[in-house]
């Protein structure tokens, strides 16, 4: 299971941080437990975290790109959570989509110097994405998972400040 070697959660302060979630609307049930994960985090640790839905995995991106490089009626954002899932299907489909989330929320991170965590579940069918959830009887919570990531990330970066 990935959950070996896991980091501990942490004990970041994030007062004052904007840090939205962008969460895909397919799977929306299973989705609602990885925002629930994320949110529960990010607000214990005071950031201020949005909560903003978008179609699919495939739109994460471009939403992402937006809050982190553009004024929003929040602010401007320190960093981002991505949330969703794709399943595999009968068509490859499932990599294109994959893919895409993957690499265009990498590329985001990269081109705006903003982490993004990513929380999209690629699994083979609905059973493995609700293990792995933070639903009810899941083994894993990659929403909090993905909202322990941006808080570290961003705290290691704050310091590097001179």
């Amino acid at each position: 299971m990935s959950t070996q070697g896991a980091p501990l959660g942490s004990s970041v302060d994030a007062s004052g941080w904007l840090v939205p979630v962008i969460a895909a609307s397919w799977h929306s049930d299973i989705v609602e437990g990885l925002e629930a994960g994320a949110m529960r985090v990010l607000r214990q640790a005071g950031a201020n975290a949005p909560l903003i839905h978008v179609p699919g995995c495939f739109e994460l991106p471009v939403m992402a790109q937006n809050v982190l490089t553009k004024a929003t009626r929040w602010g401007a954002a320190d960093g981002a959570v991505g949330l969703g899932v794709v399943l595999r299907g009968g068509t490859v489909h499932f990599e294109y989509v994959c893919q895409a989330a993957t690499m265009g929320l990498t590329d985001v991170a990269i081109q705006t110097g903003k982490p993004i965590g990513f929380g999209v579940l690629t699994c083979d069918n609905e059973a493995q994405a609700r293990a792995r959830a933070g639903l009810e009887g899941s083994i894993e919570d990659k929403g909090a998972q993905a909202a322990e990531a941006v808080l570290a990330t961003l705290q290691a970066m704050r310091t590097l400040a001179p």
